[in-house]
């Protein structure tokens, strides 16, 4: 029998919880010491980190309480570390972009070395990186976190179209707030909304925000005036039937037009619309006007990986899918969105995989044969309007792995607030400390709560 719900969010734990929640907004604790600046930096390191995203500091945390502090270093240009998930509620003018991004000096492991600097080149057999300001590290252990590249040059009119109105994209922080000018600005027309003919990271913030802006224009009364259109590279709408079947339900429903083998080939800002290329014949296109665009753009691996000896053909870490260890070199690793791993690119497969590679190289450092395996659990909070999330989750077999004791695949307003509040939380303050491994830290908090 199910706990009632007053019970559970009056409890004195529950309780408890919400105000950590309430501080998941803002800064917890103090800015991290580090020694930070590069020209201090040592030309070697035991273990050396590669990019300072998610699965960066993530790793630099759990190597930090491996082999110490002095022993770890990160190479990462950037002066400021977002949370991207929560960018599809800012261009749906839920929350505020600020509360995405921190310094990365604050999320950088106390001690561990902050090298400001680009990789320009890998050299995996000398066992050293290049970096642009003409400096060589060395490595006795290398972790490859270098995320996605955004490449919305690839679309004819991108990005300078974007200096025009009525145009937006999710999924950079100079574009996000134009989603939400669109929005509000949006009068009478067609909405379009597309999905790339490229990997992508988290799949389904392409229709998030279309089930968003269909929530808005009802609030604003704006949806008989609205035309809701999403054009997909894709020949699914979800990769998972489970869910699939459920966003097929709710597209019916909220009369919204899907086309499947549209891929988004250029924009003519100035005309407002947007030319598609029918994957099925090839050659084909079709030209939409529009009143609001959101462009998800392509993406591919990071220039400096696809011409590195680390890459696979298609350019991406060729590391083994249970080990995270590369194929090739027995001492190099590879996390989140740059390596080849038949997952879907998410923030929850990063916390995942973290705990598995964890255990790989403490395994590899002893001369031992690695045991543990990941799944390919990954799992994406798909927000189907301002208090609604479906809670997907899946294996490498597309297989359904919740969490929950009930039915995921339902909209609920318990799953926003987790989406909305509690993973931003757990992100900067367990998840970036190399304290989540997966949904088993989630598993925990419910029983916690229903206890």
């Amino acid at each position: 029998m199910m706990v009632p719900l007053a019970s559970v969010v009056f409890s004195p734990r529950a309780r408890l919880f919400a105000h950590f929640l309430r501080l998941g907004t803002q800064q917890t604790g103090p800015l991290q010491l580090h020694t930070g600046a590069s020209c201090a930096a040592k030309n070697y390191y035991e273990v050396l980190v590669l990019g300072g995203g998610s699965g960066g500091i993530t790793m630099a945390s759990r190597m930090k309480r491996k082999v110490g502090a002095e022993n770890v270093a990160i190479i990462e240009p950037s002066e400021r570390h977002f949370y991207q998930p929560i960018w599809t509620l800012v261009g749906a003018g839920a929350k505020r972009l600020s509360l995405s991004g921190r310094p990365t000096a604050s999320v950088i492991p106390s001690g561990v070395e902050w090298i400001k600097a680009t990789v320009v080149e890998l050299n995996p057999d000398k066992n050293c990186v290049y970096m642009d300001n003409n400096q060589e590290i060395s490595y006795k252990y290398l972790i490859i976190a270098l995320g996605i590249q955004l490449d919305y040059e690839k679309i004819k009119g991108l990005p300078e179209g974007f200096a025009h109105p009525k145009i937006g994209s999710n999924y950079s922080v100079k574009t996000v707030e134009k989603t939400w000018k669109a929005l509000q600005d949006f009068k009478e027309g067609n909405a379009v909304f597309t999905f790339p003919n490229t990997p992508v990271k988290c799949a389904g913030a392409p229709q998030k925000i279309m089930y968003l802006a269909e929530a808005y224009f009802r609030k604003t009364g704006k949806r008989s005036k609205a035309n809701i259109i999403f054009n997909s590279s894709l020949g699914v709408i979800f990769g998972v039937k489970k869910y699939a079947d459920a966003l097929q339900e709710i597209i019916q429903e909220r009369n919204i037009t899907v086309n499947f083998k549209q891929n988004l080939i250029e924009v003519r800002a100035d005309k407002q619309e947007a030319v598609f290329e029918n994957l099925d014949k090839p050659g084909e296109t079709q030209v939409i006007s529009y009143e609001m665009l959101h462009v998800t753009p392509p993406m591919s691996s990071p220039d400096v990986l696809k011409r590195s000896p680390v890459a696979d053909a298609a350019g991406w870490v060729d590391v083994d899918k249970d080990t995270l260890q590369h194929k090739k070199y027995p001492n190099v690793f590879g996390i989140g969105d740059c390596t080849n791993l038949p997952t879907s690119k998410t923030a929850a497969a990063v916390a995942a995989q973290s705990g598995i590679l964890d255990r790989t190289i403490s395994q590899i450092m002893k001369n031992q044969t690695p045991k543990k395996k990941y799944d390919g659990y990954t799992s994406c909070p798909l927000v189907t309007g301002y208090n609604r999330v479906i809670l997907a989750e899946f294996d490498y077999r597309a297989q359904p792995m919740e969490t929950f004791p009930f039915d995921q695949s339902k909209e609920r307003l318990s799953m926003f607030f987790m989406k909305a509040d509690l993973m931003p939380f757990l992100y900067w303050n367990v998840m970036l400390r190399g304290y989540w491994g997966g949904p088993a830290f989630l598993r925990k908090l419910f029983h916690l709560g229903m206890s």
